[in-house]
């Protein structure tokens, strides 16, 4: 027979499941908020590439038209809705309504980054990529930056890489990249999940398509290549009860659409992340 009879003690403040809460791809993109309407229109000009001209033998200078590219982004409405009964959180360890909130909250977030995700897969046959898949190395960063060159994107700051973990490990290999010699801020000191190198944003994405295998997709991009959109006044974050039936809930709702606006500015990294996956 025992000698003690033992309590047990419940920790009310609750520990956040791993998980990604905050959308980390949203402002690496062009946005519009919608006020009114199920569709954004983004308006895409240029010079189309055209040269400077003499005057003509009539002495006359000859007129050119500008190329303007309209881009429809529709919106759709997602949703996060969770629902407790009085009961269930009287008697359930933490704040119960705070969990359903900040729950619901973290669904629609990664929501946004993949819809943005989607859609650069979606069409990633279209886009330039740095060849077969591969590890991560110096010479492929430069390779997808040299793309973009060529295609007169500007290295203005606005140029990010979404990449994998493992991505991410074998750039931390990389002297020019965690080195002190080359670069100002220091990977092996700093908890980040972006850092910002040869004028690229890197973010590191827990959820990109192929993440742990040999065919990761990781993509480097400016921000004017892809337009997204939300329906400000459709943007719901609801918490509340239910007198007649005793319960609570919390209920988050978006209206929103991703569309790629210049093929010419989105690089393709396919990487072999097979390597740094779980055993």
């Amino acid at each position: 027979m025992g000698d003690s009879a033992f309590q047990k003690q419940y920790r009310q403040e609750y520990v956040a499941g791993f998980e990604q809460r905050q959308s980390l791809v949203r402002e690496t993109v062009t946005t519009e908020a919608v006020v009114k309407g199920n569709e954004a229109i983004f308006l895409v000009a240029d010079s189309n590439g055209e040269t400077a001209v003499t005057r003509g033998v009539n002495g006359l200078i000859p007129a050119k038209a500008d190329n303007l590219t309209q881009n429809t982004c529709t919106l759709a409405e997602w949703h996060d809705l969770r629902r407790r009964t009085d009961f269930n959180i009287l008697n359930s360890q933490g704040d119960g309504r705070r969990i359903m909130q900040e729950n619901s909250m973290a669904v629609i977030n990664r929501k946004i980054d993949s819809d943005i995700i989607t859609t650069l897969d979606t069409i990633g046959a279209t886009f330039n990529d740095t060849g077969a898949a591969a590890t991560a190395s110096l010479n492929m960063v430069m390779h997808a930056l040299a793309i973009l060159g060529n295609n007169a994107v500007p290295l203005d700051g606005n140029i990010s890489a979404l990449i994998t973990p493992a991505f991410h490990a074998y750039l931390m290999q990389t002297k020019e990249f965690a080195s002190a010699d080359y670069v100002n801020n220091k990977p092996f000191t700093s908890a980040l999940t972006m850092y910002r190198w040869a004028g690229v944003n890197f973010i590191v994405h827990p959820n990109l398509t192929g993440k742990g295998t040999a065919a990761e997709y990781c993509y480097m991009y400016h921000k004017s290549a892809i337009g997204h959109a939300t329906n400000t006044s459709g943007l719901e974050t609801f918490a509340g009860y239910d007198e007649e039936q005793g319960y609570s809930f919390a209920r988050t709702t978006i209206h929103m659409g991703t569309k790629v606006l210049q093929n010419s500015g989105v690089v393709l990294m396919n990487h072999d992340g097979s390597g740094f996956a779980a055993a």
